[in-house]
C-alpha cells in the first residue's frame, strides 16, 4: 500500500507502521525491505504535508535505530530531508533535522549532507527552529564539521557567527554544547577559520560559556586551539586564567586536562 495504493490507503498504511514502530520496533525492521525504504523515501516528497510528516516520523525512527542508514541514503533520502529541513512544516523540519543529525555520523554522509546543499538550511534552522530543531541541527552540523575537509564550506554559510549566537542563546544546554564542540573542531587546525572565531566575538563567549558550574571539554579545548591567535594580553585581560583555574577546580578530568594544556600554551606564548 506504501508503494501503489491510493492516497487513503497510504495515509493508512503509514498510520500502521507508526502504530506498529510503537509497539514492536524491533520486528518491524527485521522484515523492512530495501524497497519498503525505496517507497517511504518517495512519500517524502508527496504533495501532501499529512503524507510528508507521517512518512518523515517513520524515516526518522529508522535512522535512529541505526539498522537501516545504507539503504536510507542509497535510496536517496538525504536530498528529501534536506528540502523538508528547508520549507517543511514545524513537524517536518524537526523530525528531519532528527534524521540527518543521526545519519550525518557517518562523515561519507555528512560529506554528501554538504554535496546536496544542506548546510544552508541547517544553519538557518539553528536560527529560526524550536528548541527541539534547533538542537539537532546544530548537531548536525557538529557533525559535519568533525570531517575537515568541508570546514571551509562551513564557514562561507556563516556557521561561525551562528555557532557563536547559539553559545550565547541557545534554547537547550544541549545547543550550547554542541556549538562548543562544533568551534572546536572548525578551530582544531584551519588559521583562517581562527581568525574569523576571534573576530566574531568567539573568545567572549566561550568564555562565558565556561562560568557555569559544569565547564565542557570542547569549550576549553576551543580556547586552547585560540591561544596562539589572539595575544597573550587580550587573553589576561578577559579573564582567561581565572576561568582555566575554575576548570581545573571544577570540570571533568578531559576539561581539565584541557585547561591544563591551555594555560601551557599561553605560558609559552
Amino acid at each position: 500500500r506504501l508503494q501503489i495504493g491510493h492516497l487513503e490507503a497510504k495515509h493508512k498504511a503509514l498510520d500502521s507502521v507508526v502504530e506498529v514502530m510503537k509497539e514492536d520496533e524491533k520486528n518491524v525492521l527485521a522484515v523492512m525491505s530495501r524497497s519498503n525504504i525505496a517507497a517511504l523515501v518517495q512519500l517524502l516528497t508527496a504533495t501532501s504535508t499529512r503524507i510528508r510528516e507521517k512518512t518523515v516520523t517513520v524515516i526518522c525512527s529508522l535512522a535512529e535505530s541505526g539498522s537501516c542508514e545504507d539503504w536510507l541514503v542509497s535510496e536517496g533520502v538525504l536530498p528529501a530531508l534536506i528540502r523538508l529541513v528547508e520549507s517543511g512544516s514545524a513537524v517536518g523540519k524537526e523530525k528531519a533535522a532528527i534524521s540527518l543529525q543521526r545519519l550525518s555520523m557517518s562523515a561519507e554522509t555528512s560529506r554528501e549532507i554538504v554535496g546536496h546543499g544542506g548546510v544552508c538550511p541547517l544553519v538557518e534552522l539553528c536560527q529560526t527552529g524550536d528548541s527541539v530543531s534547533q538542537a539537532a541541527a546544530a548537531c548536525t552540523l557538529k557533525n559535519i564539521s568533525a570531517v575537515p575537509e568541508v570546514r571551509q564550506v562551513l564557514a562561507e554559510q556563516g556557521i561561525v557567527r551562528v555557532m557563536i549566537n547559539l553559545l550565547t542563546c541557545g534554547m537547550l544546554l544541549g545547543s550550547k554544547e554542541y556549538a562548543a564542540e562544533c568551534l572546536q573542531n572548525l578551530t582544531a587546525s584551519n588559521e583562517s577559520l581562527k581568525r574569523s572565531v576571534v573576530s566574531e566575538g568567539g573568545v567572549r563567549s566561550l568564555l562565558a560559556y565556561l562560568d557555569g558550574p559544569l565547564p565542557q571539554e570542547s569549550a576549553v579545548a576551543a580556547l586552547r586551539n585560540l591561544v596562539g591567535s589572539v595575544s597573550e594580553t587580550t587573553l589576561v585581560s578577559l579573564g582567561l586564567l581565572p576561568r582555566l583555574v575554575h576548570v581545573l577546580k571544577s570540570g571533568s578530568s578531559g576539561a581539565q586536562q584541557a585547561a591544563a594544556s591551555a594555560i601551557c600554551r599561553v605560558c609559552s606564548s
